[in-house]
């Protein structure tokens, strides 16, 4: 027995040496020290030696598996430590090497023109207002001053998901919640997503972009909605831009206005982006009607306002002189590309 306790040994110390991975390690410490291993093996035949012989086979038993353990723990540790070095020699940053360079993302057009717009009307001391793209019918067109009979409300031309809830056409909802939740002074613009049944082709979407305009406040006048509209026909297409007022009609204002703007192609010369008329038309305005007002809880009596309400992708596609607005939302690549 003491020969196989000395063959264990030797032949365990030969094998840990060379040992060259954790799992390998554990493997053999189960075979040699584990339930089923050799040197349990062995010390259960011990029940068969003489009183005299246990003890000495049984104190060269135990500086065998003390032996193997310490050896265990050793090998342990080198293999740790050259597993840390392989690895720390593969993950070796060279600073000398140049650096790659990564694709950086671009804004996309319209994020870019309402961008433009916030800075605008940010820096005129307005705020930002947001409500939801599904609105109720009364938001969206009674408390507008817009009555049942309107041909705006026709199924044609307005995404209804009940008879009282619709998709929203316009922004306009946002202004009518904020002025029921806000007492004037009211300096507004309300960005955001809007729908319309309307049949997809180079000038039409059921799916635009709006940003619409609010202001509410005593002796607020047509003269500080053109002043406002200058402004802002400066700061978007150029200094040199121009506009000019049409009368026109929204049940919202009274009076009510399109507005022009000098064609960014010519300069109001006359091309063929303007059709050769020198302008453009942009946007919708007008004072905002006093049943409006009063529908919201504010006295027209003691307050007025003004609106305005445009497109961004109409504004984006003079700015950057595209022809088809289906390409602002096919995530071409090579169109985005572009900007």
């Amino acid at each position: 027995m003491k020969r196989q306790l000395e063959a264990i040994k030797n032949q365990a110390m030969e094998k840990l040496a060379r040992v060259s991975d954790i799992r390998e390690l554990e493997d053999l410490k189960v075979a040699y020290l584990g339930k089923k291993g050799e040197l349990t093996g062995i010390l259960k035949k011990m029940g068969a030696l003489s009183p005299e012989e246990r003890p000495v086979i049984g104190q060269l038993a135990n500086e065998v598996r003390f032996a193997l353990e310490e050896s265990i723990a050793q090998t342990k540790d080198r293999l740790i430590k050259e597993e840390r070095s392989i690895r720390l020699k593969s993950e070796t940053i060279d600073v000398t090497m140049p650096g790659r360079i990564k694709p950086i993302g671009k804004k996309h057009p319209l994020t870019i023109v309402l961008d433009e717009l916030k800075d605008i009307f940010l820096g005129m001391g307005y705020e930002i207002a947001e409500g939801p793209e599904i609105e109720l019918d009364y938001n969206n067109f009674e408390a507008l001053n817009i009555p049942k009979n309107h041909p705006a409300r026709d199924t044609q031309d307005t995404f209804y998901i009940s008879e009282n809830v619709v998709l929203r056409t316009h922004t306009s909802p946002v202004q009518i919640r904020h002025m029921q939740s806000h007492k004037p002074p009211i300096r507004i613009i309300c960005p955001g997503r809007v729908y319309r049944s309307d049949a997809v082709d180079a000038t039409h979407s059921p799916v635009f972009h709006q940003v619409e305009g609010l202001v509410v406040d005593k002796n607020v006048t047509m003269g500080d909605l053109v002043g406002t509209l200058q402004a802002f026909a400066k700061g978007i297409f150029g200094e040199n831009s121009r506009i000019r007022l049409r009368p026109h009609h929204f049940p919202f204002t009274e009076p009510s206005a399109e507005v022009d703007v000098s064609c960014w192609g010519c300069d109001g010369s006359g091309c063929r982006i303007c059709k050769g008329e020198g302008w453009v038309e942009i946007l919708g305005s007008g004072m905002v009607h006093p049943n409006v007002l009063r529908e919201c809880g504010i006295d027209p009596d003691v307050y007025s306002g003004f609106a305005f309400g445009m497109g961004i992708e109409r504004i984006a596609m003079g700015k950057f002189g595209i022809d088809d607005m289906r390409l602002l939302f096919e995530n071409d690549i090579r169109f985005l590309r572009q900007f």
